[in-house]
């Protein structure tokens, strides 16, 4: 499974503005979509690509939709394109912005790693898809999505991708430990994290490691967010507040009820063999944790501790090099993949989140015995955040990772951790000046 934390660092190398192509399959080309007169029933034969990085049940479940699409659709074949991992399709997806012409009809991507696609006019806005009256809903909020998740989705303001795959940070934990330990409920605060953390290291005679986080990344981000500051290029690493918000965790690594992932990537190895009593990870890993757990004891899930969590996971993008009816047809299947149906059977399949609304308060999805999240996903889903789309963003969000790994490996060793601070603002910095 991927994760919105495995992504590169690196954005889209730099083009010149290209000229309008012909699409890779033969059809007319077509100017950007908001020129276009746009079809809202496809009366011949199709064909578009998508290009994606799911595997395993995902990929499977991405098939199963496609041909429920297809059956509902015959003028309409979509040809599924798996181009590996994310970073294998990130980097598919820079190589052939050269060649806009090889690009597919969709692919899915975080909106970073299009920033200067769009900055190019190779993208297609879709707006005017969503609020067509007859191929679209009409509105962006009759659509049914998550306005944050919509909003997680644009690039400059303008509304380029459609979420798909999505997931959150939620706080997975052992309620077995939590009442031998005397842990009343689960934390929802930070400072409630830190003494629960606190109380079950110290009773289990430093047996049991209180928490940890999967991504130091999404930690900072939110750490600051949560203080009040936005991530930009304006944050000052050194500065006292993200001092305060590193400390936190490098004081608990130090004194032993913190921990971070380390080479084993994620906690919920360490979780299922209770050596740490509760993480912050990702929603989409759940599955892993009840694979591991088994029938050793009982977890269960919350909200992340804090006001806001991260929202994490792919969209889909189109490409201005398709015809207008390709366009279309694109769309009207990335509507079918949106869908409340479709969303539920991908929720439940996979374990990612919903993107409809009214999936996420449906009763078949809450009350989903398979897995924890359901019941818990509404009131986890209150304040969502992601690293904006802006220059360079994504170069520092890549950097935050090996920066925060070297001032927890500094903690680890009891040292102090102002020389990684300040060795980490100098990195900080300059990815913000690429």
């Amino acid at each position: 499974m991927k994760f919105r934390r495995k992504i590169a660092a690196v954005f889209a190398i730099g083009l010149s503005l290209l000229g309008t192509a012909a699409c890779s399959n033969g059809n007319s080309s077509s100017s950007s979509s908001s020129a276009d007169k746009i079809p809202t029933k496809i009366t011949k034969q199709t064909n578009i690509v998508f290009w994606h990085g799911m595997t395993g049940v995902q990929q499977q479940t991405l098939k199963q939709l496609t041909q429920e699409f297809e059956k509902k659709n015959p003028k309409i074949k979509v040809k599924l394109e798996n181009q590996g991992a994310y970073s294998d399709l990130q980097a598919k997806i820079n190589s052939t912005l050269q060649s806009p012409k090889d690009l597919p009809t969709i692919t899915q991507a975080y909106p970073d790693w299009l920033y200067t696609a769009s900055k190019n006019k190779l993208l297609v806005d879709l707006k005017p898809y969503i609020n067509n009256q007859k191929l679209g809903w009409g509105s962006s909020q009759k659509s049914d999505i998550k306005p944050a998740l919509l909003n997680g989705a644009k690039i400059g303001g303008v509304q380029y991708g459609i979420p798909f795959n999505k997931s959150i940070e939620t706080l997975t934990y052992n309620a077995d430990l939590f009442k031998k330990y005397g842990i009343k409920k689960a934390p929802t605060t930070m400072a409630e994290l830190q003494t629960a953390a606190q109380t079950i290291y110290e009773k289990s005679h430093h047996q049991v490691v209180g928490a940890g986080f999967d991504s130091l990344s999404n930690y900072y981000v939110l750490g600051m967010k949560n203080e009040g500051v936005d991530f930009s290029k304006k944050i000052d690493f050194a500065g006292d507040t993200s001092k305060k918000v590193i400390n936190y965790y490098a004081d608990g690594v130090k004194k032993g009820y913190f921990r971070v992932a380390g080479s084993e990537h994620y906690l919920s190895g360490p979780f299922a063999n209770q050596k740490v009593a509760m993480y912050i990870g990702t929603s989409a890993g759940e599955g892993f944790v009840k694979q591991g757990v088994g029938k050793k004891f009982t977890y269960d899930v919350a909200a992340r501790p804090g006001k806001y969590t991260m929202q994490q996971g792919t969209d889909i993008y189109m490409f201005n090099h398709a015809s207008a009816t390709q366009k279309s047809a694109a769309f009207s299947y990335i509507k079918f993949l949106v869908s409340k149906s479709s969303q539920l059977k991908w929720a439940n399949a996979t374990g990612y989140i919903p993107v409809n609304q009214q999936v996420v308060n449906s009763k078949e999805y809450k009350d989903n015995q398979q897995i924890k999240l359901p019941a818990k996903l509404g009131s986890a889903m209150k304040h969502l955040y992601s690293v904006p789309v802006v220059k360079d963003a994504g170069a520092a969000y890549g950097q935050l990772n090996p920066i925060m790994q070297n001032i927890m490996s500094a903690a680890q060793k009891k040292q102090n951790v102002d020389n990684s601070i300040k060795t980490g603002k100098a990195k900080f910095d300059a990815a913000w000046k690429q």
